[in-house]
């Protein structure tokens, strides 16, 4: 079990979140980071008394240490900061709940530097999935995933013997916009998109889910962590979003992880596997529920979830420039510049004009392609 941990984006919902965990099981916090929400960072510094914090914005930084002057509280800031964060030396495990493309550099300082990882940050694996699960072995770390869908899947393999495995089944709520056709999803506010059924997320990985895109992006995800082909990742709809992912067994057996819509069941997992301690996440009452429904995604009107697929067959760096297109398109729907369809459009068109067959990566390579369809679609 964990018993200091870092935690990098500790004010968005994933780091509150995992703070509950840690303040339910006393678990020590050595870090914590954000990009510039000082005040709700400087609240969580006086209860959890860390080693350290970090804030990408430099100028909140000075802020935010002129605010902690009573206390030994360290204050950093810049992206040197937030890597200090990750590297931290009395952290044994580092919660990456750094929100797109920018947590990718922090997760893999915390591996090089011999830390346990706790992902929520899917964008690390779409973007240098090759790179960091070499890291990962090569620095003997474990990494546990905190997506409820790969922490579902990761529990369900418990015991599953090695060959057994025949495809794995990730479901999907359907977002805001489940059963709409394109000519109504034409209209739709960001107002409408933020409205979750089921889960309390932050706002871009909200869109992600209404789009259909943070289904893709798990199907990546789990392709690296799981070391499976597209072909046999599923996707079902599961409007209720209790059953947070299945795998089914070459007999045909299907086993699934159900629980309540709370990111605390998998935030504790990663941090207290392979313990089962009590949680502060309500119980699950299947009788109260009394039905569960399943459905095949609509592809045809999501279109985010098949370009996924397209850039994982495709391999190399498109699974880059994937997520960097949709960053760059959700940032422009949630500030009204675009319409919720041209997001896929802007991803389709972004995947279209790059070439490139090369599938051994680098690093270099990643951060460069990202880069270069930001600057190509204006972000």
């Amino acid at each position: 079990m964990t018993n200091h941990i870092a935690v990098l984006g500790s004010t968005g919902s994933i780091g509150v979140q995992t703070l509950d965990v840690a303040r339910m099981h006393h678990i020590r916090v050595s870090a914590l980071t954000a990009n510039n929400s000082i005040r709700l960072l400087e609240e969580q510094a006086r209860e959890f008394q860390p080693d350290m914090v970090a804030v990408l914005d430099e100028e909140a930084a000075g802020q935010l240490k002129i605010a902690l002057a009573d206390t030994s509280v360290k204050v950093l800031g810049g992206q040197e900061g937030i890597l200090a964060a990750a590297q931290h030396e009395a952290a044994d495990t580092v919660v990456n709940a750094i929100v797109g493309v920018a947590g990718l550099l922090p997760t893999l300082a915390a591996i090089r530097a011999g830390k346990h990882l706790a992902l929520a940050n899917k964008e690390t694996l779409v973007a240098g999935g090759s790179i960091v699960m070499q890291e990962v072995r090569k620095a003997g770390v474990n990494l546990y995933p905190v997506d409820s869908e790969h922490s579902a899947i990761f529990q369900c393999l418990q015991g599953c013997p090695e060959g057994a495995l025949k495809k794995l089944i990730l479901t999907a709520s359907g977002g805001s916009f489940f059963g709409k056709t394109r000519e109504e999803l034409s209209h739709v506010t960001v107002e409408s998109a933020l409205q979750h059924p089921n889960w309390s997320m932050g706002r871009k990985i909200t869109i992600d889910s209404a789009t259909m895109m943070n289904k893709g992006l798990e199907v990546i995800e789990a392709s690296w962590l799981f070391g499976v082909e597209d072909k046999d990742i599923e996707v079902l709809i599961h409007r209720e979003s209790i059953i947070h992912s299945m795998i089914q067994l070459k007999d045909n057996a299907v086993i699934a992880q159900l629980g309540t819509a709370d990111m605390r069941i998998p935030i504790q997992y990663a941090l207290t596997y392979p313990q089962r301690l009590p949680s502060p996440a309500k119980e699950l009452d299947l009788a109260e529920i009394a039905s569960l429904s399943f459905a095949p995604p609509d592809n045809a009107t999501f279109r985010c979830l098949p370009l996924c697929r397209e850039a994982l067959q495709k391999g190399g760096l498109y699974p880059t420039v994937a997520n960097a297109a949709n960053e760059v398109a959700v940032q422009m729907f949630l500030q009204e510049k675009i319409s919720f369809l041209e997001i896929a459009g802007m991803i389709e068109q972004a995947l279209s004009d790059f070439h490139c067959d090369k599938q051994e990566i680098t690093l270099e390579e990643i951060l460069c392609a990202d880069k270069e369809t930001r600057m190509k679609l204006g972000g």
